[in-house]
């Protein structure tokens, strides 16, 4: 996890805020788990490339490609820190970087380009999850525009809606889509391209931008008052929409949003060791895109593995990422389903 201490933390302006109520999830397979360690911390989303490849980013800034015998190579740095990943249209890798922004890398050669720095004349600060559409516009999130990862606790202690939804089409404008969301993070877009799902970490919720038909424009919930944090998002290949659940919901840190905001700046002001800890556990669910019902997921824990951020099926097996281990791991897709 990134030190969350130091004389260059930036301040925080906390408000009240009433976190949603707590619903449960249906009991999930507790299936076994082959971790696979990468040479580096916090391997934060996974992605599968047209070979085969797995594809991840680490908390020093290097990109690593894992090959399907195992072997791991070290393909570019981005000079910042890498979270979400999508393949694009054209074979390059989409990499979404705090502080560096949305960007692009060649899967061959490891050249990386800069797509996205900035919106409205401001600089992103914590880009967090991308996805390709099919016309070649990306949709991407940023988490908070207020701080960059390395002190992603401060955005949930503050308890404000300043995450965006944001458009790059393909001519290289770039559009506010949604803005106010808590900690907005993962996106996919659903198998027959008639919505994007996007996660709201802090608000425990994933909802639906439709992009088509009668309700296009408008957002729909799709699964609300999570149990847990829901992070980066991947479609199957039936469908269904995979959520990375990093932590279940802390009752501390739910306290703390709804009292009084200088406790939380003088929480804030703590060493992180004294800080509100997130709970180490594998948890990934997937949810029908149309009703949003759990249809398949895995809850377990591991010694060597936990704090799932990120997701994908990939010959049979579902790969997930972690910012709370040295390792990616996966676990057979068949033994997932309810």
């Amino acid at each position: 996890m990134p030190a969350n201490a130091g004389p260059t933390k930036p301040p925080i302006d906390p408000v009240r805020w009433q976190p949603p109520p707590v619903d449960p999830l249906p009991d999930l397979p507790s299936a076994p788990l082959t971790v696979v360690p990468v040479p580096g911390n916090a391997p934060e989303d996974v992605v599968v490339d047209t070979d085969g490849h797995i594809w991840t980013g680490i908390d020093d800034g290097r990109i690593l490609r894992l090959s399907p015998g195992g072997d791991v190579s070290v393909v570019t740095e981005t000079g910042g820190r890498p979270l979400g990943l999508a393949m694009a249209r054209d074979d390059r890798l989409l990499v979404c970087d705090s502080p560096r922004g949305l960007l692009a890398v060649d899967r061959r050669s490891g050249a990386v380009e800069t797509l996205v720095d900035e919106v409205d004349s401001r600089k992103l600060q914590f880009c967090s999850n991308a996805v390709e559409l099919a016309d070649g516009t990306i949709i991407f999130t940023e988490s908070t525009s207020a701080f960059t990862y390395a002190h992603y606790v401060g955005a949930i202690l503050e308890a404000r809606g300043r995450g965006s939804l944001f458009r790059r089409d393909p001519d290289g404008t770039v559009l506010t889509v949604l803005s106010g969301l808590y900690f907005a993070n993962g996106v996919t877009a659903t198998a027959d391209g008639s919505a994007l799902v996007f996660a709201e970490t802090q608000g425990r919720c994933l909802s639906k931008l439709w992009l088509t038909g009668p309700d296009a424009g408008t957002v729909t919930p799709l699964a609300v008052n999570l149990p847990a944090m829901p992070d980066n998002l991947s479609t199957g290949a039936d469908g269904r929409i995979w959520c990375a659940m990093v932590t279940p919901v802390n009752a501390v840190a739910e306290r703390l949003a709804k009292g009084a905001p200088l406790l939380r700046k003088l929480v804030w002001r703590l060493p992180e060791a004294l800080q509100p800890k997130p709970e180490s556990t594998v948890w990934v669910v997937a949810f029908d895109p149309g009703s949003g019902e759990v249809v398949a997921g895995l809850r377990t824990e591991h010694p060597g593995f936990g704090m799932v951020t990120g997701l994908v099926e990939a010959d049979g097996r579902l790969w997930m990422g972690s910012i709370g281990a040295r390792a990616v791991a996966w676990a057979e897709l068949s033994a997932l389903t309810l």
